[in-house]
């Protein structure tokens, strides 16, 4: 399967780029009214220029070669993940784990390992004794991990380090940003900094597929992870800055996955969930939304889906691609 992704560099060099790039990296030191006000602006024009391309990319439902189909001749995969921003979050993990469990469901919780917030290691414990999955999100999650390829080498030790002691194998970096020949040095079963199409990315360039690939090192052939893209609009986008009220583009969007039998991969956040009756401000949406697309899943496609953890995916992916391998050796 060919993907348009620049494997060599961190993005192409265009203008909107730049300044989105530029808009992550001072963004600590922006007030958050101020922010909410740019992103909601930004977020409105880039969706009048990209109605084309967003929330569907043409050709992205195109299966790559060879593709098995999903195990138990599942339909589609439904596959939950949450990104961990601030101590906010870290103190609605639980609640989130125990609201997902409530209603059958299980997700991969990315926590920040030298962020603004400490990870108690009893809550890793908690998680997995649970069913749930803990992944590593980025490592200090300021912007600066892909500045330059020489940043990013210098912070793969670290990242490794931590990807050991936490006993975990997927990695999502902070903003999405990514380069995909770089992200081999890292010990990863799989990367999830990727989409099918997010006009709306400080680093926009889509991998243009619903479906997860791998991806080999150039440099040295030996290394190589399976890359998750997330196919489902992040709810901050969808409910903070483009302020929508209902699911319906994440239900639009799920049933177009489904019809292609690809992957519906979510990314939320707990820092923006509201779990009281009404949201606290504006930077907070109501729960119940999430409520809705879940149960939106589990009552239309009863039976239809697999709904695994990301390193579950990963895992089986791999374990096509040798099958695929020895059967060419035997022919």
């Amino acid at each position: 399967m060919r993907l348009r992704i620049d494997r060599d560099e961190v993005c192409p060099a265009n203008t909107k780029m730049f300044f989105n790039r530029i808009y992550y990296i001072l963004k600590p030191v922006i007030p958050d009214s101020v922010r909410l006000f740019l992103r909601r602006g930004l977020t409105r024009q880039q969706r009048r220029t990209s109605s084309r391309s967003w929330p569907i990319q043409a050709g992205s439902e195109r299966p790559p070669a060879g593709w098995p189909g999903w195990p138990d001749g599942k339909k589609f995969a439904f596959i939950l993940t949450h990104d961990v921003e601030g101590p906010r979050g870290l103190e609605r993990c639980e609640q989130l784990m125990n609201f997902e469990k409530n209603l059958g469901f299980r997700s991969s919780f990315n926590l920040i390992p030298e962020g603004e917030y400490e990870v108690p290691a009893s809550l890793r414990e908690k998680l997995e004794e649970n069913g749930f999955e803990v992944g590593l999100h980025d490592l200090e999650h300021n912007g600066k991990l892909f500045q330059s390829e020489k940043d990013f080498r210098r912070c793969a030790p670290r990242i490794n380090k931590y990807l050991r002691e936490w006993r975990v194998s997927g990695f999502r970096a902070g903003f999405m940003f990514h380069n995909l020949e770089w992200l081999c040095d890292l010990d990863v079963s799989y990367d999830a900094s990727t989409f099918d199409t997010d006009p709306f990315e400080p680093q926009p360039d889509g991998v243009n597929t619903i479906f997860p690939f791998f991806v080999r090192s150039q440099s040295d052939p030996s290394r190589g992870y399976v890359e998750l893209p997330y196919t489902l609009v992040q709810d901050s986008t969808l409910f903070l800055h483009l302020q929508e009220t209902n699911i319906r583009i994440w239900k639009e969007k799920l049933d177009w996955i489904a019809a292609n039998g690809g992957m519906a991969l979510l990314d939320t956040h707990p820092d923006y969930m509201s779990f009281s009756d009404q949201p606290n401000s504006n930077r907070e949406y109501a729960v119940g939304l999430y409520r809705d697309l879940l149960k939106y899943v589990s009552t239309r496609y009863a039976g239809s889906y697999w709904a695994p953890l990301p390193r579950e995916v990963a895992q089986w992916y791999r374990s096509t691609l040798r099958t695929e391998r020895a059967v060419a050796a035997g022919a």
